[in-house]
């Protein structure tokens, strides 16, 4: 039997061999899935200190139903029911403008089922959130000259949880966006939703910059109806998902000046958690995909990066100081009472709410391509690689560095429960590999992606 998957350039159009390999793929996710929820449960009833009533997700059981319900599935509908063919044949620009609006609708909708206060005007109100901290920077400079002071716990004025467990670029945001007269609760969140957004613009524009036109439309539906939406509307890591994912995107766009904005982008985005390291492997994969002016444009970004740092520096923030006292500072928390050999798994069960259930399936067609990828490629083992990297594309690539980085991110130890909005700004770049679909089958998943983030959002009352 025959059946159709995605190549780099024409998603959908290379024949392959049909087996059993989704189903299986279903399968692990579903095993997966089941054995976190029980093993959670089972742990919370013993108060094993998960801190996560829904683990693996942070939030609590609390079917309910909101306004938002009906708006949220009827955008479903639209978009399963003609996201993936327009996407293949509207106007460029048109296509990004309504993937955009589309997605603020999406997220908008999911964040509507909890209603306007308790889904948007409240959610970055509570003591623990940026929102906390703002009325009490004053004097900016001073804030970054004193920030490290502040990271640790159980002393005088010691930094609330979000704002203590990021670099200061995060408060930043939300510090400038009452200064210009956004400040509250609905400000923010609306900040968060329609920043948010704009992921289902960049990863396609990158995607396309790379020489992957046809994938990036294929990849787009999924972006819009990305199940992560659920914490996107409204917590800060959507806005830091759209501030990597625009630097990356600026990363791959020809010339120096947008590789030096692309390593400004990412630099800040180095202020906005101290997680972004991880982010160098994305962008060292999206440099190295660059047709052209790859040293170039590696030494615009590390200038980019370097400006901003040195920004913050003589400001009186040093990133490495402030990593090491976070580290403490969260072992001085609930990351001292969860479990590593419950989250080391279970973290990864809660991606799959976040990225939704054709992650299996389209990681497994990427696997597949890397290996046939290498087994095509012969001579030394530097050539082999070096030739095996050109033949595979960002379709390819993308995702892998991706999963590289949520690897590192849930080994290291630094990333136990909460992953489902943490991880996001990877999450996006997981999906590139929905390219990979036969084309056929893309609204069976896009409405699999829809109902997995309707069944959270309705089940689950989450948590940013």
């Amino acid at each position: 039997m025959t059946s159709t998957t995605a190549s780099p350039t024409a998603p959908g159009r290379t024949p392959t061999r049909r087996g059993l390999g989704d189903p299986l793929a279903l399968g692990v996710e579903a095993t997966l899935l089941a054995a976190a929820v029980v093993v959670g449960a089972v742990l919370n009833a013993r108060g094993a200190g998960l801190h996560a009533d829904a683990a693996p997700l942070y939030g609590t059981w609390r079917p309910h139903v909101g306004w938002g319900s009906p708006a949220a599935l009827l955008v479903a509908v639209g978009v399963v029911g003609w996201g993936a063919r327009w996407a293949r044949t509207a106007r460029w620009g048109l296509l990004l403008g309504v993937a955009w609006l589309t997605a603020v609708a999406w997220t908008l909708s999911l964040a509507l089922v909890d209603g306007w206060s308790a889904g948007l005007a409240e959610r970055l109100t509570p003591q623990a959130e940026y929102l906390h901290e703002v009325p009490r920077v004053t004097d900016v400079r001073a804030t970054l000259a004193g920030f490290t002071d502040r990271i640790l716990d159980f002393q005088p004025d010691a930094w609330s949880t979000h704002t203590a467990g990021h670099p200061p670029g995060a408060l930043l945001i939300f510090v400038g966006l009452d200064r210009v007269g956004l400040g509250g609760g609905a400000a923010a969140a609306l900040a968060c939703v329609l920043l948010g957004a704009t992921v289902a613009v960049s990863v396609p524009v990158t995607l396309r910059a790379l020489g992957a036109a046809d994938a990036a439309r294929a990849v787009l539906p999924f972006l819009v109806l990305l199940p992560g939406a659920v914490w996107v509307g409204a917590s800060a890591d959507g806005i830091f998902a759209a501030v990597v994912a625009a630097g990356l995107a600026l990363l791959a766009v020809r010339g120096r000046v947008t590789a030096a904005a692309g390593g400004v982008a990412l630099g800040f985005a180095l202020h906005l958690s101290y997680g972004f390291l991880l982010v160098g492997v994305l962008a060292l994969t999206v440099l190295a995909l660059r047709r052209t002016h790859r040293w170039g444009a590696l030494l615009a970004a590390c200038a980019g990066v370097a400006a901003v740092t040195a920004v913050f520096v003589a400001a009186g923030f040093q990133w490495w100081v402030g990593y090491h006292l976070v580290v403490e500072r969260y072992y001085q928390g609930w990351a001292a009472d969860r479990p590593y050999a419950y989250w080391v798994w279970a973290n990864l069960a809660a991606l799959l709410l976040s990225a939704g259930p054709v992650l299996g399936p389209a990681l497994r067609r990427v696997l597949s391509a890397a290996r046939s990828r290498w087994q095509a490629s012969g001579g030394p083992l530097p050539a082999r690689v070096a030739a095996a990297a050109r033949d595979a594309g960002p379709t390819v690539l993308l995702p892998l560095a991706a999963l590289v980085a949520v690897l590192g991110a849930d080994l290291s130890g630094l990333s136990k429960a909460e992953v489902e909005r943490i991880w996001l700004p990877f999450v996006v770049w997981l999906l590139v590999a929905t390219a990979w679909l036969p084309a056929g089958s893309r609204r069976w998943w896009l409405a699999a992606q829809a109902a997995t983030a309707l069944a959270v959002n309705h089940l689950v009352w989450t948590v940013s």
